[in-house]
């Protein structure tokens, strides 16, 4: 059996990694990544909803909302659609999902483009975005499906085209196929964040699915440089990429105003926070303060270490999902365990650019911190997502048993 950083990284390029892998499997030997993962995020969903209650009150009050905690019982619903929904997903047997595997890929990459398509034409404006399709009661994101449905597109190809990949890293452009239509979509309504997600996702799954590095090299700085072009192609983008520059206080009133407000935020709760409740940022003066920008009003009440604790969790979560990966890499259960490792990017790529931004160290998105900021959307695909995450943690010492591994 080759060595699990060979088939998970390609061809294992120096000691480091190989040491780094024997690490990582040595650790899942020592806990229960289930465990941890379910633990960390019932501690994560608990803290969110205490932040929103408070973050989210001077909102409501000023939309002239009766109900103050509009927003808390809003996102307590979405808990329980996506807890369901992440129980559906578990329920249903795996093979199911790979009995006509390209079918089901096909299905779910074609109701993704129609679903996108509707946006565009009859969906909801909101902040000058049309990236919601109204659904009754429920405004589905649909750039949150778009994002897990890629996973399992990428997953597939790079299971089913591995020898050409490692080959010629060229041959994967055919990936293009799949992800242009779906990108350009997103790039109209305009939600320029989830499509860097997705390409990044995109450049570390082919990379993990055994490109060669110098191939490698020439392709991703192609991608990057579209996405480097992209951003500076419209104004209020490059504002944004602007106010990074220089000292953002210079321009309060302008278009730092929103980074300049979560600055001063993380700045007055230093070390303990104010004290629950007693944010002065979320009173009207700090824009998206129970959405975007959930993080840096946790700063402000709870501190440094309050702040330190969400990443924490945040953290636990990705490398709890990327040891269940391990574990099923280790039983050669590919699209089990790179489906399983895209999600694990998706989580943490969105975790570094929602922290970023409130920071001032990445350009302002739109991108909720998972499983921490309000969103109905995002927290129910992502729990459709562990759902899916838990079900291979299940049935991934089954298959190996049954010996049906190349089958998954």
């Amino acid at each position: 059996m080759d060595h699990p950083s060979q088939n998970f990284f390609g061809k294992s390029t120096n000691k480091l990694l190989d040491k780094v892998v024997d690490k990582i499997f040595g650790l899942t030997d020592r806990f229960n990544p289930r465990t941890t993962l379910i633990a960390s995020l019932i501690l994560l969903i608990c803290t969110s909803l205490l932040m929103i209650a408070s973050a989210s009150i001077p909102f409501a009050s000023a939309k002239g909302y009766a109900e103050p905690l509009r927003f808390f019982w809003l996102q307590l619903g979405y808990v329980a659609i996506g807890v369901m929904a992440a129980i559906t997903i578990y329920k249903i047997p795996i093979k199911y999902y790979y009995k006509q595997h390209f079918h089901f890929i096909l299905t779910m990459w074609a109701t993704v483009l129609i679903l996108l398509i509707l946006t565009k034409l009859i969906g909801e404006e909101i902040n000058g975005s049309t990236r919601w399709l109204s659904l009754g009661p429920f405004n589905l994101q649909t750039a949150e499906l778009a994002k897990a449905v890629m996973v399992f597109v990428t997953a597939d190809y790079v299971v089913r085209r591995s020898a050409e990949i490692r080959s010629n890293i060229y041959t994967g452009a055919r990936l293009l196929i799949w992800y242009l239509p779906v990108m350009y979509l997103l790039m109209n309504q305009p939600d320029f964040g989830s499509v860097v997600v997705m390409a990044a996702t995109l450049l570390v799954m082919v990379y993990v699915g055994g490109a060669q590095g110098k191939q490698y090299l020439s392709p991703a700085i192609v991608i990057l440089s579209a996405m480097g072009i992209f951003a500076i192609a419209e104004p209020y983008r490059r504002e944004r990429i602007l106010s990074l520059v220089g000292n953002p206080f210079d321009d309060v009133q302008g278009r730092n105003y929103q980074l300049v407000r979560s600055l001063i935020a993380y700045g007055r709760g230093r070390l303990t926070g104010t004290g629950y409740g007693d944010s002065i940022q979320k009173l009207a003066q700090l824009p998206e303060a129970h959405t975007d920008f959930l993080l840096a009003v946790t700063g402000e009440e709870l501190g440094f270490i309050g702040v330190v604790f969400v990443l924490l969790l945040e953290a636990v979560i990705v490398l709890s999902i990327m040891a269940i990966s391990l574990q099923a890499l280790k039983r050669r259960q590919l699209r089990l365990s790179y489906t399983v490792f895209g999600f694990a990017i998706i989580i943490f790529g969105q975790v570094v650019i929602n922290a970023g931004m409130t920071m001032g160290l990445l350009p302002t998105k739109g991108l909720t911190m998972p499983f921490f900021s309000y969103g109905g959307s995002s927290l129910v695909v992502l729990l459709m997502m562990i759902g899916f995450v838990l079900k291979v943690e299940n049935q991934s010492p089954i298959i190996d048993a049954k010996r049906q591994n190349d089958k998954y």
